[in-house]
């Protein structure tokens, strides 16, 4: 799967949410893409995932027009007030939720196993806002990339949660070396701190564009 964004910008009852941005990704990439805070973090991952029409440029999937067809094929992960869970839920009904949007087996043994297995059985009982960052991050990335269909994942601004760049930064490589693509969004600060080639809120060159 290839999705190219090509100038796609989003308008607000009081402005622009999403100025004119371009980004390429492809299966097996890892693109980081940072910003300001207010610079559209959210509505670039929702626009890449057909949740929200842009205002103006398109995005397109294998060449075509995509809209709602990637839907199935792209996750949001943990966007602010969109998709991020609710943080007073334990992280086990969290767990128990997105297991049983992706099919599979949601009792509590089923939850307690897939804990166990990564390490995070300590915190089943512990409301999501008391869970370590890194935790967090790692597992709902996790719940997210086991959805039937999904191709890309995109994790929307994880450092407001750590200033530990590495921590979400490891989830993402991980993901990727697993066959997704892999887009994370951040803070400008974050991308100086972990030093990477990076695509910028706002602008109309990818990295790829800029080193070709």
């Amino acid at each position: 799967m290839k999705i190219d964004a090509r100038d796609v910008g989003v308008d607000g009852p009081h402005g622009p949410l999403l100025l004119p941005t371009s980004i390429r990704i492809k299966t097996g990439e890892l693109l980081l893409v940072a910003g300001e805070p207010g610079r559209g973090h959210t509505a670039l991952a929702l626009a890449l995932a057909g949740q929200l029409r842009p205002d103006r440029g398109a995005v397109l999937m294998d060449g075509a027009p995509a809209g709602r067809s990637l839907r199935r094929r792209v996750a949001v992960v943990d966007a602010p007030q969109v998709t991020e869970p609710d943080d007073s839920l334990t992280l086990a009904s969290v767990v128990a939720e997105e297991l049983a949007v992706s099919g599979a087996h949601a009792g509590r043994g089923a939850v307690s196993a897939w804990l166990t297995a990564r390490d995070a059985a300590e915190h089943a009982r512990s409301r999501l806002r008391t869970v370590p960052a890194a935790v967090r991050t790692r597992l709902l990335a996790d719940l997210a990339a086991a959805r039937p269909g999904v191709e890309l994942l995109i994790l929307d601004c994880p450092d407001r949660h750590t200033h530990d760049a590495s921590s979400w930064w490891d989830v993402a490589r991980q993901h990727t070396e697993g066959g997704l693509a892999v887009l994370v969004l951040c803070g400008t600060s974050s991308a100086r701190l972990l030093d990477v080639p990076h695509a910028e809120l706002g602008a109309t060159n990818s990295p790829q564009e800029k080193t070709e």
